[in-house]
């Protein structure tokens, strides 16, 4: 799909969508619980639609009716035969459900795009290895074999995606284990989403010290009703068209919420006010949003930036590609990017918005500054498919030729 944009303004006000991340979560407890859950506020999403096919490949009943979605969950239970999970593009769906698997699932094999099948999975390949659990990577991912309860040793500068698989399985299993980090915790707000979800289904993690976690065994997730909440990754594709003389009120939000991408509104602030420095280390899903409105405004430092090579596309490269493309110099670093300040010009050819949902706001929120066009648009899809409607309604001048 492509998109055409037009210099405009954003005015109005409108609902952050539905957290992909709590949605995630509560859909996957949900599935293992025994009775019947349901789930207000889903929107369907490339990866939430994933993550639905794989709670149904592992033997839960799922039925959607408009934004709720009931959930008849496995109790638990050991699944007898193997399991086939396709996870379409989804990193949060892939990394959850192998843990879930290593967990309950006898042999699973996983399925996915060819991006998706490179992204690391080290943290599993080394607990497998150490546990004599087979585990083969290649156009698929192929586990044979379960986790044993105990000590686990990570690094918690890793993706926060592996510390939540494990966190989902380990309650399950026959007897007590820990989760012991011997490095800072990076992205720390995701795994506190988890053990939040996990609460909400009658699942106990207790934090023990720092950088210790204790999860008591023979545990069973409990069916509940509970509402997502509203979403503060996209909603900052939303808000930053403040930072470019929008007037734009989201609504939806939860002030005492506990996801780290709310930092966003500070950073909003610190951006139009001077050259800030910010750390990525918490909150990468921000990293393209942040940079559009730093080259729009005063400039700005962003450190923890390695991680944005293993998202959806090479994020941290392929936004100093993309601002190029508008005049804004750069300068990328292995574990840093500055951008700097600069008035923004029309780009020469259209945007690749690199099979990547956040590249494509991210553009988007650029061109409605300079006009022009983004290909492969459709890659919102996969988090935000309403993101074009939404911003039409706004004010912002869009015209797409289909979601082809």
């Amino acid at each position: 799909m492509n998109a055409i944009i037009r210099q405009s303004i954003a005015n109005g006000e409108v609902k952050a969508p539905p957290s992909k991340s709590m949605a995630h979560r509560m859909l996957i407890c949900a599935a293992l619980a025994d009775g019947t859950s349901r789930i207000e506020n889903i929107a369907y999403s490339e990866d939430i639609l994933a993550t639905i096919d794989c709670i149904r490949a592992m033997g839960a009943t799922v039925e959607e009716n408009k934004d709720t979605v009931t959930v008849t969950g496995i109790g638990g239970k050991k699944i007898t035969h193997p399991v086939e999970f396709y996870c379409r593009e989804s990193g949060s769906t892939l990394r959850f459900f192998v843990g879930i698997a290593l967990g309950v699932c006898p042999e699973a094999v996983f399925f996915g795009s060819k991006r998706l099948m490179e992204r690391p999975q080290s943290v599993y390949e080394k607990i497998c290895s150490s546990q004599g659990i087979v585990f083969e990577t290649g156009e698929s991912i192929h586990i044979r074999g379960n986790i044993s309860p105990g000590e686990y040793e990570l690094a918690a500068n890793i993706s926060s995606q592996f510390i939540s698989g494990l966190l989902f399985a380990l309650p399950m299993l026959d007897n007590d284990s820990t989760i012991r980090f011997n490095t800072d915790i990076e992205s720390g707000s995701y795994i506190e989403l988890t053990i939040k979800a996990l609460s909400e289904f009658g699942i106990k993690v207790i934090w023990t010290d720092e950088k210790t976690l204790f999860i008591e065994g023979n545990q069973t997730y409990q069916c509940t009703d509970t509402v997502v909440e509203g979403d503060y990754s996209n909603a900052a594709f939303l808000d930053v068209f403040n930072t470019i003389d929008g007037e734009v009120t989201v609504t939806g939000l939860k002030e005492d919420s506990i996801q780290g991408d709310r930092v966003y509104k500070e950073l909003f602030e610190k951006i139009k006010e001077t050259k800030p420095t910010i750390d990525l280390s918490d909150c990468p899903d921000l990293g393209p949003v942040l940079m559009a409105a730093a080259a729009c405004n005063n400039g700005a430092v962003f450190t923890g930036t390695a991680r944005l090579k293993i998202k959806e596309s090479d994020r941290g490269r392929v936004m100093c590609d993309l601002l190029s493309e508008f005049g804004v110099d750069t300068v990328y670093d292995e574990d840093r990017i500055e951008v700097k300040k600069c008035t923004l010009k029309t780009p020469a050819k259209a945007i690749d918005g690199c099979n990547d949902h956040r590249i494509v706001m991210t553009a988007a929120t650029l061109l409605s500054i300079t006009g022009g066009q983004i290909s492969g648009a459709q890659a919102v899809r996969k988090s935000y498919p309403d993101y074009f409607d939404v911003i039409k309604k706004l004010g912002i001048e869009v015209e797409t030729d289909g979601m082809d």
